[in-house]
């Protein structure tokens, strides 16, 4: 089972087994029970690496003080056997509620001194919140039984197991977070958002050879961790990242603890405090030796999602180091208060990313103030508009601010991404397209690009009176639709419309030319009767097609060297930036298309493609031979049970192997399928046939739209065939159907039944020619065609465009004056040969006078 698969089926049966407890809560739960096993994995891998034998494992008590401390020394904290997650699942029936409790007691006494910061206290929510479980100990018993049967298979022990272990636990964060309302802004800032702020902040800092990164509202640490990933990628050794974490409250500020230690940080580069931000600055000391251990926090960069205007204390903060070169936040809104923290706590080449509300752009009073000395002293960097709804528990658009100690510079990038989403669900979702335009953007730097992102001198925000929304300087609002007068009136097309569209001419020459007349006028007429067509088979168009289908001719044999060649050794996590710099590339002198359209077309296939590569790479080649049960939910009297339906393959889908291995077969299979959907069409036109009298008949349902078998067979026995009317003849007819859609229906089963389990000897059969076969199939052709319908989509939306020009001035006032007058005389001579009393033809002479508009 995949990562993605084993994390949704963990998280859907979580979400089953919580009952009445809140996401909230729970999460708490079985995010503490995967850390406690992770760290009973990890102590059971380290004595079998120092030639423990199973049995050697089985005799380590806290008695013998000797493997004790050496356990400490080696991995921070010592478990013994007995308290081992591995032993409770041995224990089995025997297994009980107190097991848990004395094994999280004795855990928090046996921490080696040197990891004291990163493990006291880790598990004081779990320990504390074990009584809501259950309202007995058996209750208790049996749930925490629940929860540790759910995770015992997820992997923790090698480098692929961190990148499955931190998936699984970054997927349940954000799940619980998606269900936890408005809580879920204290410990989970979106993967997507996440993303984005480590891909900028990892642009900025690449070359350096150690860092330090700080995050002063943790939350679960995710933000941090996505960081450190990201620039990971430019360091040679991950041990050279040192990750500072402060969270206010105790239950996420263990979360961020644990999120830290399972994607295998070394404890010695994990610095973390529970403390309130603003009221106490990260300390300087250690409090058991505050002079030798001195020493001021500045790091290379910070990152942070802190909660949106909240209260704070500015009392007796004007001489906080950390303030008083700006001003002081009010106290109603403390959104500048951690801006500021962030702020001094960088070094002098360090950079900060924040999430803010839209607010702190344009507000005046004390935060107008801040703003302007930031603009002034040269920290603001670049501004990005989110769309609204990408938070879970808020609807409200927000901002990332990206601020620098030191700037050679003096503008400031403003970026609307607010148009640039998904929809999912309730919540809207940035897409990987969205985010790499917005770094390409910040990287790149551009003077302007339009309804999209304007640099801005501090000459022209100084003008502004510091005023930073970002619609001042950014429109990126749809143009609204005008209207001709003089073509509504008299037709032709306003050429100031076609120029509209002047991206397509410039870059397809001689098209606007061919498509439209130009009679010296303002206005044009279209010289072609088949849009479609003409445009198609332009020469422009032509070329324009080909050059795309040049560029891209060597495509499938790059990606075939990349994914199938080097599919062992392949850096899974560089390799999508490798292939969209190959795209990018070849697109670079091909005019109209988008490249960021093709991004996402890459990012949508990458996500199954890597999963693959995972597997292969951590199981090996052999692994896309094999097959694997297909586990589905199903409801037994009261309870949902796991049962098996039939098999699924672990890399190579049945369905392709059906689609080219097994064609013939499965081609015949779906004839069958065919002739039962053409059965029920057949069914559906015989009963809209009746006549109104006929659907009254006992053999058809109540809802008059299927026939019932037990009557038709019935209506057949009592039909004299020798008279028969039209009705009878369609009874007939759908006895003869209702046995061929039976006789079909078995059939069917039993030929999919048997092209199922064909299907699993076919994989497992596998020779390697064929899986590379397949898995070219599986990973290059969807891509390749999807990009291939790039320049089409681009031609048909052109089309499109001058279709709705050619139209929308088609019909004229003029014309429909002209109707309207004719009507109206037609009317009128109609009117002349009615007759009537005399009140009548009064009447009739009166509205044959509003007729003329007289």
């Amino acid at each position: 089972m995949n990562k993605q698969k084993l994390a949704t089926k963990i998280w859907e049966t979580a979400n089953k087994m919580r009952s009445k407890i809140e996401a909230n809560e729970y999460k708490d739960y079985i995010l503490g029970f995967i850390f406690y096993k992770y760290l009973s994995d990890k102590e059971v891998k380290f004595l079998k690496d120092n030639d423990f034998s199973v049995s050697d494992i089985k005799d380590v008590t806290e008695a013998d003080a000797e493997t004790v401390k050496f356990i400490q020394q080696g991995i921070g904290y010592f478990i013994s056997y007995n308290h081992l997650f591995s032993t409770w699942l041995e224990m089995e029936k025997d297994f009980n509620v107190g097991n848990v409790r004395d094994a999280l007691s004795a855990f928090s006494r046996l921490i080696n001194d040197s990891h004291k910061k990163v493990f006291d206290g880790i598990f004081e929510t779990l320990q504390t919140g074990l009584s809501k479980l259950g309202d007995s100990a058996a209750s208790q018993t049996k749930a925490i039984g629940d929860l540790i049967q759910l995770i015992k298979e997820i992997p923790m022990d090698g480098k692929q197991d961190y990148d499955v272990l931190g998936f699984i636990y970054e997927y349940l964060i954000s799940m619980f977070a998606a269900n936890a309302g408005k809580k879920a802004g204290e410990f989970y800032t979106p993967h997507e958002v996440s993303l984005l702020m480590s891909k900028i902040v990892a642009e900025h800092v690449s070359g350096k050879t150690e860092l330090k990164i700080y995050d002063p509202t943790s939350g679960s640490g995710s933000l941090l961790i996505n960081i450190g990933q990201a620039v990971a990628k430019y360091i040679d050794n991950p041990d050279k990242i040192e990750y500072y974490a402060q969270e206010l409250k105790k239950n996420t500020y263990n979360l961020t603890r644990m999120n830290l230690v399972m994607r295998g940080i070394s404890p010695y580069n994990i610095k973390t405090r529970n403390g309130d931000t603003l009221e106490e600055d990260w300390p300087y000391f250690d409090e058991r030796d505050p002079v030798a251990s001195y020493d001021p926090l500045y790091v290379d960069a910070v990152v942070s999602n802190p909660p949106y205007s909240q209260h704070w204390d500015p009392a007796n903060k004007d001489a906080d180091s950390r303030y008083k070169r700006f001003g002081l936040a009010p106290k109603s809104k403390a959104d500048y208060a951690f801006l500021l923290h962030d702020l001094y706590h960088l070094k002098p080449s360090g950079i900060m990313t924040i999430v803010l509300p839209h607010g702190v752009l344009f507000r005046g009073g004390e935060e107008g103030l801040i703003r302007k000395n930031l603009i002034e002293q040269n920290h603001i960097d670049t501004i990005i508009g989110l769309p609204s709804n990408i938070f879970f528990g808020t609807g409200i658009p927000t901002i990332i601010l990206v601020l620098k100690q030191k700037r050679d510079n003096t503008d400031v990038l403003i970026i609307d991404a607010s148009k640039g989403f998904a929809k999912e669900g309730k919540n809207n979702k940035l897409r990987e397209s969205d985010i790499k335009r917005i770094v390409d953007t910040i990287v790149c730097r551009p003077d302007v690009v339009p309804k999209y992102a304007k640099k801005v001198s501090r000459e022209t925000i100084r003008e502004n009176e510091y005023n930073l929304n970002i619609p001042r300087y950014v429109d990126s609002a749809n143009d609204a639709e005008t209207w001709d007068i003089y073509a509504s009136v008299f037709g032709g097309i306003p050429k100031s419309e076609a120029l509209l569209l002047d991206r397509y001419w410039e870059a397809l020459p001689g098209l606007y030319e061919a498509i439209f007349t130009n009679d010296g006028t303002p206005y044009l007429s279209v010289a072609i009767n088949d849009v479609k067509n003409d445009v198609e088979n332009n020469v422009a168009v032509k070329q324009f097609k080909g050059t795309f289908d040049s560029a891209f001719m060597s495509f499938p044999d790059f990606l075939y060297e990349e994914l199938i060649n080097k599919m062992e050794t392949v850096e899974i996590s560089k390799e999508e930036t490798e292939v969209a710099n190959n795209i990018f590339e070849r697109l670079k002198d091909i005019p109209l298309i988008d490249k960021y359209v093709a991004f996402q077309m890459l990012s949508d296939e990458w996500t199954k493609i890597s999963i693959d590569l995972e597997i292969i790479q951590t199981e090996g080649f052999e692994a896309a031979k094999k097959v694997e049960p297909n586990m589905v939910t199903k409801k037994k009297g009261d309870k949902e049970v796991e049962i098996q339906d039939g098999w699924i393959g672990h890399v190579i889908p049945f369905g392709l192997v059906q689609a080219t291995l097994l064609k013939e077969d499965s081609d015949a299979l779906q004839v069958k399928e065919a002739r039962i959907i053409e059965i029920s069409e057949k069914y559906a036109e015989i009963i809209d046939s009746f006549s109104e009298e006929d659907k009254e008949s006992d053999v058809l349902n109540e809802a008059k739209d299927a026939f019932v078998p037990k009557e038709i067979a019935a209506k057949v026995k009592e039909i004299d065939k020798v008279t028969l009317d039209e009705f009878e003849c369609s009874i007939i007819l759908v006895s003869h159907l209702m046995s061929e859609e039976k006789t079909l229906k078995a059939e069917i089963k039993k030929d999919a039944e048997i092209l199922h389990l064909k299907t699993k000897d076919t994989i497992e059969g596998l020779s390697n020619a064929q899986v590379i076969e397949l898995l070219e199939l599986k990973w290059i052709r969807p891509l390749v065609s999807n990009l291939n319908t790039l320049p089409t989509a681009i031609i048909e939306e052109l089309i499109s465009y001058i279709q709705v020009l050619s139209g929308k001035y088609a019909v004229t006032y003029s014309a429909i004056e002209e109707q309207i007058s004719e009507t109206q005389d037609a009317l009128s001579a109609l009117i002349e040969e009615l007759t009537g009393n005399e009140f009548d033809m009064k009447g009739l002479s009166e509205f044959q006078e509003l007729l003329k508009g007289e």
